[in-house]
């Protein structure tokens, strides 16, 4: 076999692999989205259908239901800091009881699952973000304003 066959060979072999993996795990690309506002899950509406939504862990709502084996809670669309009231607060369920360890009220969270037919959302994952991002964000926000003064 000359050399030029076996690099056309070896040229269309490695072509092939790529359009084999193209089609296998490209085809997802039109339904991925890496999260949904509340907002953008509330108008899409669509049941069954595997989702991120992104919110932040209403005040007050954490249960621990230990005997089912589950945490329910609420997303709310804004940080419940910035408002008093939310109604649109999408009910969750998370099928254990081993939450991420910054989860608790008010924190921001992601959460992956699907709306089932009450209008719940049956959570398979709940990742929450980490504080230090926001601390740090506070740290030089406060450096750029310039320094602080002593107060006596």
């Amino acid at each position: 076999m000359s050399k030029g066959l076996q690099i056309a060979l070896g040229a269309l072999v490695v072509a092939g692999l790529i359009g084999w993996y193209a089609a296998t795990n490209l085809e997802r690309i039109g339904t991925f989205q890496y999260y949904q506002t509340l907002h953008e899950f509330r108008a899409a509406g669509e049941v069954g259908k595997p989702v991120r939504v992104h919110g932040y862990v209403a005040l007050g709502s954490i249960e621990r239901d230990v005997a089912g084996r589950a945490v329910r809670f609420s997303v709310v669309n804004d940080p419940p800091h910035q408002v008093a009231v939310q109604a649109d607060a999408l009910p969750v369920v998370y099928g254990t009881l081993e939450t991420p360890d910054m989860f608790k009220d008010g924190a921001e969270v992601v959460v992956e699952g699907r709306l089932d037919g009450q209008r719940v959302f049956l959570a398979d994952n709940v990742m929450a973000k980490c504080p230090s991002k926001f601390e740090a964000e506070a740290k030089a926000a406060q450096a750029a304003s310039g320094p602080e003064k002593a107060k006596f």
